[in-house]
C-alpha cells in the first residue's frame, strides 16, 4: 500500500485554488482547477507525517477534501496547524538571491577559515550519526477545527463517485479512472468537510487552517496523477521534506539539481522570481520529466539565511511530537520541485539519497566558484545566485587583493536585503526574461584605478556599480573569461 495522501480539493467555484494535488469536487457544476501544491513531509522510520495548506477565494459554498490514505484515521492523527509554519518552511528552502560587495583591496588579510571550521561555524553537523448500499462503508466520523471528518472504505471506484454525487459532490470528468488504483490497492478515504460558518476570509479569499495527519506504511510515496483531473494544464509541486540526517530524492523519475552559484546581473534584484522561472523552465526543458532539487541542508541552520531558521517548536508542529523522539531537532530539509501535465504516467516514489554541496561560496582548484551539486559528507546544497558590486575606490597598496566579497558599504548596509527569496514560483512571470542576458559568466572585477602608495586618495565611489548602455561591458565578459578570486567573501 502506498505510504502517501492524495488529495481531492472541494472549494468555490470559479476559484483560484491551492490545495494538496488531487482533483476538486464540490456541490455546484463549475469546473475548480489546482495548478500549485506546496505539501510538507516528515519522515522517521516508517511513519510520515503529511502536512498541507488549503485555500480558495471565489463564492461562499461548502469545502471539502477526498484523500486517499493507506489506514483508518483516528481523531488523533489529524490536527490543524497556524499557517504561518508553511511559509517559514517556505522561505528557508526557497531559492535565494544575495548582493556582494567587493571590500577594500588594500585592507590587512583576515586569516582564511578552512573548510571544516567553517562548517563548524554555521553549525553544520556531520551526516549520521458511505453507506453499506452504495458499496460505501463510514469507518470513523470526528471533528478537528472548522473540518468535519469522516473516514470511508469503498469496494470500488464507482461506489465511491456514488456516495459522492448522493452527498451533493461532483466529481470531475475523467476523475473514476483516476481513483480506481487506490480503491483497488484498499485505501481508505479521508473526507473532510469545512463549515463556511466557521471560515474567516481575507479580502475574498477562506483562510483555512492546514491540515496535518499520519500513518505507517513501509512505502514512501506521495500520489499526485489524480491532480490531473483539474490541472488547467501544468501543475507546480513543490514537497519539502524533513527526515533525520538524510535528503531524499524521487526513485522512478529522473533526479535533477538546479544550476546554482550563477552571478547574475544587477537588474535581476527586481525581476528574481522571473528570473527563476526562467532557469526552471530552462532545466526541465532539458531533462523533460525530471524532479528538481533546489534545496538539501541541515534543517537548523542555512547560509545565507533568507529569514529565521527553523526552531524546535516548528518540527513539534510539522510532526515532530509523533515520531522517535531520539532524532530531536537533527533534521535535513530537502526541496523536491516537479512540474507536470497530461503526460504524467506514475506517482512520485522517495528514496533516500547521498549528501550533496552546492550553492556556496566555494572555490575549485582552478579558482573558479563551483557551479552544481558535488559529493559531500554533509548536506549543505542550495539555489544561490549572486549579484557582485566590484570595487570602484581607490587602490592605495602595491599588492591589492582582489575578489574579496562581503558585506555593502555601510550607507547602503540598511536598505540593501541581505537575502531575497523567490517565493510563490507557480504564479512567477514566464517568457518575459532571457536567461542569456541575465546571468554573467565571470565575476573577477576589472581592474580599478590605481593610486601609488602615499598619493592623495581619490574620492570614493558609492560601492555600486554603474550599467553600460550599450551592452559593450557584458558582452566582454562573456567573450572574456577570467579567473576568479579563491578568496572566501565574508558572506556565503
Amino acid at each position: 500500500m502506498r505510504a502517501a495522501i492524495v488529495v481531492l480539493g472541494v472549494c468555490a467555484a470559479s476559484a483560484t485554488a491551492h490545495a494538496f494535488c488531487g482533483f476538486y469536487v464540490a456541490g455546484s457544476d463549475q469546473q475548480l482547477t489546482n495548478d500549485a501544491t506546496q505539501v510538507v513531509l516528515m519522515r522517521v522510520g516508517t511513519r510520515t507525517v503529511l502536512s498541507m495548506q488549503n485555500d480558495y477565494e471565489g463564492p461562499v459554498e461548502a469545502f471539502a477534501l477526498v484523500v486517499p490514505v493507506p489506514v483508518v484515521l483516528h481523531e488523533g492523527d489529524v490536527k490543524t496547524l497556524p499557517k504561518d509554519v508553511f511559509a517559514r518552511v517556505e522561505q528557508m528552502s526557497a531559492p535565494r538571491l544575495v548582493e556582494y560587495w567587493e571590500q577594500d583591496p588594500c585592507a590587512p588579510a583576515e586569516p582564511a577559515m578552512d573548510q571544516a571550521a567553517y562548517e563548524l561555524s554555521i553549525g553544520v553537523e556531520a551526516a549520521p550519526r458511505p453507506d453499506a448500499e452504495l458499496g460505501v462503508k463510514i469507518e470513523a466520523k470526528f471533528a478537528v477545527g472548522e473540518y468535519q471528518i469522516v473516514i470511508l472504505s469503498a469496494t470500488d471506484s464507482t461506489s465511491l463517485e456514488t456516495w459522492l454525487r448522493a452527498n451533493k459532490y461532483n466529481i470531475p470528468a475523467g476523475a473514476e479512472p483516476l481513483l480506481r488504483p487506490y480503491v483497488e490497492a484498499g485505501s481508505k478515504f479521508f473526507v473532510a468537510k469545512v463549515d463556511p460558518a466557521k471560515v474567516a476570509f481575507d479580502h475574498g479569499r477562506a483562510v483555512l487552517s492546514p491540515l496535518r495527519f499520519h500513518y505507517d506504511s513501509e512505502d514512501f510515496a506521495l500520489p499526485i496523477r489524480l491532480g490531473l483531473a483539474n490541472s488547467a494544464g501544468t501543475q507546480d509541486l513543490i514537497v519539502d521534506i524533513l527526515a533525520p540526517a538524510q535528503r531524499y530524492e524521487v526513485a522512478n523519475y529522473d533526479n535533477v539539481t538546479i544550476p546554482t552559484n550563477l552571478d547574475v546581473v544587477d537588474s535581476v534584484k527586481d525581476r528574481f522570481s522571473a528570473f527563476y522561472a526562467a532557469l526552471f523552465d530552462d532545466t526541465l526543458a532539458k531533462h523533460p520529466h525530471a524532479v528538481v532539487t533546489e534545496y538539501a541542508w541541515q534543517a537548523t541552520t542555512c547560509d545565507p539565511c533568507p529569514g529565521p531558521t527553523l526552531q524546535p517548536a516548528d518540527f513539534v508542529l510539522l510532526g515532530a511530537d509523533v515520531v522517535d523522539p531520539v532524532h530531536g531537532s537533527d533534521f535535513v530539509l530537502t526541496r523536491l520541485h516537479a512540474r507536470y501535465g497530461k503526460e504524467l504516467s506514475d506517482d512520485l516514489k522517495f528514496r533516500t539519497a547521498k549528501p550533496i554541496i552546492g550553492g556556496r561560496e566555494r572555490f575549485a582548484s582552478d579558482g573558479e566558484l563551483e557551479e552544481g551539486a558535488h559529493p559531500a559528507a554533509v548536506n549543505t546544497f542550495q539555489a544561490r545566485y549572486a549579484i557582485r558590486h566590484p570595487w570602484i575606490g581607490p587602490i592605495r597598496c602595491e599588492q591589492p587583493r582582489r575578489g574579496i566579497w562581503g558585506d555593502p558599504p555601510r550607507e547602503l548596509a540598511r536598505s540593501t536585503p541581505a537575502v531575497r527569496p523567490a517565493l510563490d514560483l507557480a504564479s512567477a512571470p514566464r517568457g518575459q526574461l532571457q536567461l542569456a542576458s541575465a546571468i554573467v559568466h565571470a565575476s573577477t572585477p576589472p581592474p580599478a584605478p590605481q593610486v601609488a602608495v602615499g598619493a592623495a586618495p581619490r574620492k570614493s565611489g558609492c560601492g555600486c556599480t554603474a550599467s553600460d548602455p550599450a551592452g559593450l561591458a557584458l558582452a566582454l565578459l562573456l567573450l572574456v573569461r577570467p579567473k576568479r578570486s579563491r578568496a572566501r567573501s565574508t558572506r556565503a
